[in-house]
């Protein structure tokens, strides 16, 4: 960490990226890590290829995440924060490699080891949790902003603090972050309760297509372009549907297979690009299961992508039941 805090302080202009499709953790880790570098006079940009979802647009600064590089030469760090590598960040993964000095700060255990500088700590609760010691690394005072980032970033990556990598850590910096001003009710009131017409329309559509293995241990639900174009959804709507596929009785993992692009899917013969979300009651480690394809994650929560028909996709993942 040494080296990263010497660097931050050298550097003038930084570039933050998060993953595509982010979640609270990548959001939350992008702008409370962005905001205490302002503090300190650095010329920062943040960049995420989607838009942010709504449910987080409450968060200090989020505003001010773009879907846009004008120019990649005025950088001279990147920190990619939240991602297990580099190609998560989407399009724009080449043109990132060109900045002179890339800092990875992530909690994925299948993280790639990317960067010239980095901080990997799969025991942390999130990425969030390494931007808070960063921010204290580097002797800046945490405000009421940063505090919401670093709060939402925490309480979404643990389930609000139901999910096994829900650690001590997880619990004193998030009161910390009470004590600064962050109002749990008001967090929460965005991020678990507000739901769109079309996300309720998408989710039905959803809970149609769930099946379970013939063992009962592996449920999958399947999305489609399809699906979100008849309801008028946006990617934003993904959030937690998996969930509900991962909460059936006796089901150790779920998967939510997504159609990352248009087309029909449901063609025998016509092959797309899927991305394969993948949660675990704890039991079975997905993260080595989305490493075989090419993906990663975490042991309860990981996923990849994949160029297939839904048929083939779905007949693959309902055999890996047979080794639960």
């Amino acid at each position: 960490m040494d080296q990263i805090v010497d660097h931050l302080k050298k550097s003038n202009n930084i570039l933050l990226l998060s993953h595509i499709r982010p979640d609270g953790d990548a959001i939350g880790a992008t702008v409370s890590m962005g905001l205490a570098l302002l503090s300190i006079g650095k010329q920062v940009s943040l960049y995420n290829e989607n838009e942010i979802p709504k449910l987080f647009q409450f968060l200090p600064y989020s505003e001010n995440i773009t879907q846009q590089i004008d120019d990649i030469t005025v950088f001279d760090t990147a920190i990619v924060l939240d991602c297990g590598d580099l190609e998560r960040i989407g399009d724009k993964a080449g043109l990132v490699r060109k900045i002179p000095v890339i800092i990875n700060l992530d909690h994925h255990i299948t993280n790639t080891g990317f960067g010239t500088y980095k901080i990997v700590d799969p025991s942390a609760c999130a990425t969030a949790e390494i931007v808070y010691r960063l921010i204290n690394q580097l002797n800046i005072t945490i405000n009421r902003s940063m505090a919401f980032s670093i709060y939402t970033g925490i309480m979404t990556d643990t389930g609000s603090f139901r999910f096994s990598n829900t650690n001590q850590e997880a619990f004193a910096i998030c009161e910390e972050m009470v004590a600064l001003g962050v109002d749990p009710n008001y967090v929460a009131s965005h991020v678990s309760v507000a739901y769109s017409l079309s996300r309720i329309k998408l989710l039905n559509m959803v809970l149609e297509s769930i099946e379970v293995s013939k063992n009962g241990k592996l449920s999958i639900m399947a999305l489609t372009q399809e699906m979100l174009n008849k309801t008028g959804s946006k990617p934003e709507d993904l959030g937690r549907l998996i969930n509900y596929a991962r909460h059936i009785e006796d089901v150790k993992v779920a998967a939510l297979i997504f159609e990352s692009n248009n087309g029909c899917a449901d063609m025998p013969d016509s092959k797309h690009q899927f991305h394969i979300s993948l949660r675990s009651d704890g039991s079975v480690d997905v993260a080595g299961i989305a490493a075989t394809y090419g993906g990663g994650g975490h042991k309860s929560a990981a996923g990849f992508n994949v160029v297939s028909t839904l048929s083939e996709i779905k007949a693959e993942i309902l055999r890996l039941a047979d080794n639960f």
